[in-house]
Formats: C-alpha cells, sequence, structure tokens
C-alpha cells in the first residue's frame, strides 16, 4: 500500500518530485550525469479542506519558479543564486501574464459581445468561460510545437509515469516505469482546466452589468476561492468514480502537455522519486 502521494513538476532536463515537506529535484547534465538536489520545506502541507488547496498553490508556484531556475543553472554550469526577491518578481510576473491572457482578455470579448448582442448574465459567463479555456488550449497547444518545450513535456510525461509506479506500489525500476501513462489523474493541468470550469460557476454571481473594472477586479479576488474548489474538486475525482466526469476533459489536455518519454529521461524521474521518499 502506498504510504504517500506525489506531487510534481517537469523542468529543464529533469522532475521535480514532492513528498509532504520534501522535494527532490534531478536534473541530467550536459555531459551525461544526473545531479540529485534534496531540501526539506519550511511549508508543512495542511489538511484543512478548501485551504490546503489556496496553500498549496502558492507553494507550487514557489518551489517550482525556484526548481526550474536551478534546472537551467545546470544547464548553464552555474550555481544556483536565485535570491527570494527574484523569486517573488518571477512569481509575480507569471500571475500578471496569466491574469492579463486568461482573465482580462476573455471577459473584454464577452463584454463586447454583451454591448453588440445584450446577451443575459447566465450565457455572459458562458461565452466568459469557454474562451478562457479555449485560449488555455491554443495556448498549450502552440507551446507544444517548440523543439525545448517538447523535452519538456517528456519530462512531464516522465515524472507522471513514475510516480504512478510508486502509487501502484512496484519497484522504480525503466521497465516497470514505462508501463504506465504518462497521463495521471493529479496532473496539475487538470487543475488549472478545474479552475477555469469552476470560475464560470463563480464568476456568475456577479451581475454582468456592473463596471468592467468591477468585474475585473471581482475576478481576481475570488481566484483563491476557485482554486480551494478545485482542487478539493481534483482530490475527489481522483478517489471516486463518479466524480471524474470533472477531471475528464483535463486527462485529454494532458495528451497535449505529457509526451512519451526515452529511457534516459524515466531515469531522471526515478532519481527524482526516489530522493522525495
Amino acid at each position: 500500500m502506498v504510504k504517500s502521494y506525489l506531487g510534481g513538476q517537469a523542468l529543464i532536463e529533469g522532475v521535480l518530485i514532492k513528498n509532504k515537506n520534501k522535494i527532490s529535484i534531478a536534473v541530467r547534465k550536459t555531459n551525461g550525469k544526473i545531479i540529485v538536489k534534496k531540501e526539506k520545506l519550511r511549508f508543512k502541507d495542511n489538511n484543512i479542506p478548501f485551504i490546503r488547496g489556496i496553500l498549496n498553490l502558492f507553494i507550487i508556484l514557489y518551489i517550482g519558479i525556484k526548481s526550474l531556475n536551478f534546472s537551467s543553472n545546470v544547464q548553464l554550469n552555474k550555481e544556483d543564486k536565485l535570491s527570494v526577491k527574484e523569486i517573488i518578481i518571477s512569481l509575480l510576473f507569471a500571475l500578471g501574464f496569466g491574469i492579463l491572457i486568461f482573465k482580462l482578455t476573455p471577459l473584454l470579448a464577452a463584454n463586447f459581445i454583451d454591448k453588440k448582442f445584450g446577451i443575459n448574465n447566465f450565457y455572459f459567463n458562458i461565452i466568459d468561460g469557454l474562451l478562457k479555456i479555449l485560449l488555455f488550449v491554443a495556448y498549450v497547444y502552440i507551446i507544444s510545437l517548440s523543439k525545448d518545450v517538447k523535452r519538456v513535456f517528456q519530462y512531464h510525461g516522465a515524472e507522471h509515469k513514475a510516480v504512478a509506479c510508486h502509487e501502484d506500489s512496484k519497484k522504480l525500476t525503466i521497465e516497470n516505469v514505462q508501463k504506465y501513462s504518462p497521463v495521471h489523474k493529479r496532473c496539475g493541468t487538470t487543475f488549472v482546466f478545474l479552475v477555469l470550469l469552476v470560475s464560470i460557476l463563480v464568476y456568475s454571481f456577479i451581475p454582468k452589468d456592473w463596471s468592467i473594472l468591477w468585474k475585473f477586479i471581482l475576478r481576481i479576488l475570488l481566484l483563491p476561492v476557485i482554486a480551494g474548489l478545485s482542487y478539493e474538486i481534483l482530490r475527489l475525482g481522483a478517489k471516486h468514480k463518479f466524480m471524474k466526469i470533472f477531471i475528464y476533459p483535463g486527462l485529454w489536455i494532458q495528451k497535449i502537455t505529457t509526451q512519451e518519454p526515452d529511457n534516459k529521461q524515466v531515469e531522471v524521474a526515478i532519481k527524482a522519486v526516489k530522493g522525495a521518499l
């Protein structure tokens, strides 16, 4: 029986694995050698429903950006010199870009359609939500065409395979890991899709006749609420069959964000998982 459920992230020529308050980063250097970095987080896992989803979101963003910087520096043969200030700036930039593309743009488009055709509040939020989903899928597909991003997506698949092998209580060997699917039910891609889906319901309580500024501000302020709800749905979908309908679309999108890894990439993922156990 599995004693712990792992989370993870694909890096540049590497994999990050999180196990409670422990993280393990495995990266393959340009000379072929795999280096493993382990550390303990000062943040402890929170098991309070709804609150845990909000906290985990910020923790994962923090360690994800820090780990990406480490993996890129390994490729450039540089030491890890990322300061807390640089991490915060990177995090704010990433959040700002996401809000601009996936929040403001669909809202402006829905507002334009409303002025032209006079739609009701329900259809306003349906249009807003569908545009966000279309933008997200299009963005993921476009970046997947890049050769470098495709390698990251292969490591993403390797991470999922290794985690699935561990959760199935099988020995972590390349042969065993390669038998599993690169798609995983608790993936961050599925979480992002759930956030977009749940936002349609939550934002439906905001009257469309309010000013576009207020609608935009409330969409930002309600993000923690949406993240908390989405996280709980993701956990339920991973455990209960009747909830799987909510995570299936996210699994389909993973067909883009995960690719079949080669044995060397799987080897890196295995090192990362073992380092976190």
